[in-house]
């Protein structure tokens, strides 16, 4: 028989796999970070330099805000650093907070599931198209949308499967309010 206070078998490898999706969006950010700060250095030399400006800096860099922002998002939202996740229900009074908690979390899952749903109409209607400079498909630049629903909705479902156990373990959570 399983002692009623040691975790469900399956708690640790779901918090390993979000955990392990969360690393994963933050080095894909930070990645992209890198590889657009690289890309205007560029632009930059070849304006002033070379007097000869690479066109498909500007392209390219749209399609890496996209991966930052969205994938930066959700990993946000796994870490419970996403801002206007949690400052409504930060300023309500403890008695309540609970109730906010997982008003918050639904409502992101429900978000996150929406976003994939329409994202990923959104990347199938343009996947056809062409990015002009570059040539690419058009249907990356709502990828990371997509992408990011997924996402944000596996982690508020993940925040509510650790309430309702409760194992959460959040800073703005009733029991350390």
């Amino acid at each position: 028989m399983r002692d009623p206070k040691s975790p469900p078998g399956f708690l640790k490898p779901m918090d390993r796999t979000l955990d392990f999706l969360s690393r994963v969006c933050v080095l894909l950010a930070g990645i992209a970070i890198v590889i657009m700060t690289v890309i205007f250095a560029w632009l930059v030399f070849g304006r002033y330099v070379l007097n000869d400006t690479p066109t498909w800096v500007e392209q390219v860099s749209l399609l890496l805000v996209m991966v930052i922002a969205f994938l930066g998002a959700a990993a946000g939202v796994h870490n419970h650093t996403h801002l206007s996740v949690v400052v409504f229900r930060n300023m309500v009074p403890s008695s309540v907070r609970t109730v906010f908690v997982v008003i918050s979390d639904i409502l992101m899952a429900g978000f996150g599931g929406m976003m994939f749903w329409y994202g990923l109409e959104l990347t199938k209607f343009k996947w056809n198209t062409l990015i002009p400079l570059i040539q690419w498909s058009e249907g990356l630049r709502s990828l990371p949308l997509t992408i990011s629903g997924v996402l944000l909705f596996l982690f508020s479902t993940g925040h509510l499967v650790r309430l309702f156990l409760g194992r959460d373990e959040r800073q703005d959570n009733i029991d350390q309010g």
